[in-house]
């Protein structure tokens, strides 16, 4: 299947930036599914911009709306300057900074993709407090066996126990691509 235009573009820059830490394809057509699902006047957080393929996936889902917002934060400086080049919809806004910084003083998100350390090993309590009810968090890089470095498998097995075990939230493990979680919040719980 052929991949959209926008995340064409944010991948050739990925290549030429020898960036290798961008979403699967198969997640990505999960982040737009979720995104084109963002109710009017609804929000959304991408967490690590990286060379912005996965922002494209969202933008992608969201499509020609003008009713959401998108915010992605990048820590690496360059790569924001980079990310904020590409030509993004006027919806869209990239911070530079740490997610974990940063998570928490947003405001609250219909869907969040915390796809860097900042926002999902570290400050996931947060992240978690900033989704809506009713609203999503996907986090990908789940499968614990693609990863070598016993500090980040034990934090990414925290991530999976803290939101496979959240009382707030309905959650659904999928074991494809990277190894991806959904999480829900459940309605009526904020």
């Amino acid at each position: 299947m052929e991949l959209p235009p926008m995340v064409l573009t944010a991948q050739a820059q990925a290549d030429r930036l020898g960036f290798d830490l961008s979403s699967e394809p198969e997640v990505g057509r999960l982040i737009a599914f979720f995104s084109n699902g963002v109710p009017s006047g609804g929000r959304v957080l991408e967490l690590g911009t990286g060379s912005g393929v996965g922002l494209a996936w969202i933008v992608h889902g969201i499509g020609e709306r003008t009713d959401v917002e998108v915010v992605s934060v990048e820590l690496d400086g360059e790569r924001a300057v980079q990310a904020q080049a590409m030509g993004w919809p006027e919806w869209v806004s990239i911070i530079e900074g740490d997610g974990a910084d940063v998570v928490g003083t947003l405001g609250s998100f219909d869907l969040i993709f915390p796809d860097a350390p900042g926002g999902k090993i570290f400050k996931l309590r947060k992240t978690i407090a900033d989704l809506r009810a009713g609203g999503v968090i996907l986090v990908d890089d789940m499968d614990l066996s693609r990863h070598s470095d016993p500090e980040l498998r034990n934090g990414l097995a925290t991530v999976k126990d803290r939101l496979l075990q959240h009382p707030d939230l309905i959650c659904a493990e999928l074991p494809f691509a990277s190894g991806v979680i959904v999480a829900r919040r459940r309605k009526g719980d904020r």
